[in-house]
């Protein structure tokens, strides 16, 4: 009980840190700019992009645990963002969007990980996010006397030195960033993703990868696929 009331504190200062973020970059870099995004982010598209997070972070989270042996309501922040992805590109494509809208995320979702993850650490095993028994002197004890890999950590460091980077994208306006930013985001986030979860003891599904590594995949091809989309419409409309 203690455990996920530590876990909601860091949950509301990961909300917090992701809003104030995205106020400050959307005033210092984007407002006015070629990536402004208003006009394209109505009501409606918060909505699909809402309810796509809320299905696919507790549906992911969910049969993950379920696949594990455990009977329990999960959610997962990969879920919520392969969830989100999935609406906001059937919404894009209902509506005629061809170009990224996902810049103005970028910040908040880098840093709400980089907070939040510290929780999910902190909350112990009742998060269910723990990592494998390890050797290593850095391991975690979670309350058994078993150190194990503190992969929240692995996965919040990641995602603050991606943060690092692209509040120095922002700054520059980097062109290539800021056309694909957010797919640059998707694509980090999988990956690092991919690697720690070989260091969990979630159930495999296929081989030696379970759930998350195959949305994983599925994630980095997207990334890959929407990068290279955007450099042909950008040739075209030179």
């Amino acid at each position: 009980m203690q455990g996920m009331v530590i876990h909601l504190v860091f949950d509301l200062l990961a909300a917090l840190s992701a809003t104030t973020l995205t106020g400050i970059i959307y005033n210092w870099r984007l407002k006015g700019g070629a990536a402004d995004p208003q006009g394209q982010i109505s009501r409606t598209y918060l909505a699909a992009l809402i309810a796509g997070a809320v299905i696919g972070g507790y549906g992911f989270g969910t049969g993950n645990l379920w696949l594990s042996g455990h009977n329990e309501i999960g959610r997962s922040i990969l879920g919520a963002l392969a969830g989100g992805i999935a609406a906001i590109e059937s919404y894009k494509w209902t509506h005629r969007i061809r170009r990224s809208t996902g810049l103005i995320f970028v910040g908040a979702f880098a840093a709400s990980v980089t907070v939040g993850r510290i929780g999910c650490l902190m909350a112990g095993f009742d998060d269910q996010t723990f990592g494998a028994p390890t050797g290593y002197g850095w391991g975690w004890d979670f309350g058994d006397g078993i150190p194990r890999h503190p992969v929240q950590l692995y996965e919040s460091a990641a995602m603050a030195v991606f943060l690092v980077y692209a509040l120095w994208a922002f700054w520059r306006r980097q062109p290539f960033f800021m056309r694909n930013g957010f797919y640059l985001l998707v694509a980090v986030y999988a990956l690092q993703r991919f690697l720690w979860e070989f260091l969990k003891p979630y159930a495999t599904v296929l081989g030696p990868l379970n759930i998350f590594h195959i949305l994983c995949l599925v994630l980095i091809a997207y990334s890959a696929y929407m990068i290279v989309r955007e450099r042909r419409l950008e040739h075209a409309s030179a």
